[in-house]
């Protein structure tokens, strides 16, 4: 399922909870990389959410209900591919916004994964295969959730997360400036536990640090320093 927060009331924090069920994870944290890694069968392990050294974060909600018009077209380009190079630093943040307005960007058949990606400085990108692509210039505060930005409640689905993406902005709404606290607080009003939550992850790309706690132990936080990478 996941959560995906993007802040800059006060100084440039991401948030990403983490929501799956019956899927393999792992942490891969070293000197210049924070990356969740999902295990596929086909694939391996494969790192599809968390930061780099050059202060980006990469978070991949998927989008239910699912729409066809995220199904691969000729020349289109596979979301999980987009993300996936940024996180690695094979791309940089502009090359993935130059890609996302120039080309069709498609998903997995049969399901609608979607992307917010973010730079040091706090811009964001939202990519929803094939329904639309917006760039925001350091928001205020920019969320994503399981639902398409461009339907809202128009279409309803049990895993789309509405509840869970009003929970979260209430937090931050009602926070004048946003730090890694608010912000995991944020996370932890939009834990899941029909698809549980299992690592919830503060970012803040000034700092480098990320802190995160695992199966919503918000009561235990860890904290990982990524060297900055130019």
């Amino acid at each position: 399922m996941c959560l995906s927060i993007v802040s800059n009331k006060g100084k440039t924090t991401v948030g990403f909870n983490l929501d799956i069920l019956n899927m393999q994870y792992r942490v891969n944290a070293g000197d210049d990389r924070f990356y969740v890694e999902i295990y596929d069968q086909t694939e391996g392990w494969m790192p599809l959410f968390g930061a780099n050294a050059r202060g980006e974060f990469v978070a991949m909600p998927t989008c239910w209900p699912y729409d066809s018009r995220s199904d691969y077209s000729e020349g289109a380009i596979n979301v999980i591919n987009l993300d996936a190079d940024l996180l690695l630093c094979k791309t940089t943040f502009a090359d993935a916004v130059n890609t996302a307005r120039t080309k069709k960007i498609c998903s997995v058949p049969g399901l609608t994964f979607q992307s917010q990606l973010s730079d040091k400085d706090g811009n964001v990108l939202q990519v929803v295969p094939g329904q639309g692509v917006e760039y925001k210039t350091k928001p205020e505060l920019s969320l994503m959730a399981n639902f398409s930005l461009y339907k809202w409640d128009s279409e309803t689905h049990p895993w789309m997360g509405l509840d869970r993406y009003k929970a979260a902005k209430k937090v931050l709404d009602d926070s004048k400036s946003v730090d890694y606290r608010e912000c995991m607080s944020a996370l932890a009003a939009a834990a899941n536990h029909d698809c549980p939550t299992v690592i919830s992850i503060v970012f803040v790309p000034s700092e480098m640090t990320v802190y995160y706690c695992l199966d919503m132990q918000y009561d235990k936080v860890y904290t990982h320093k990524i060297e900055v990478k130019a």
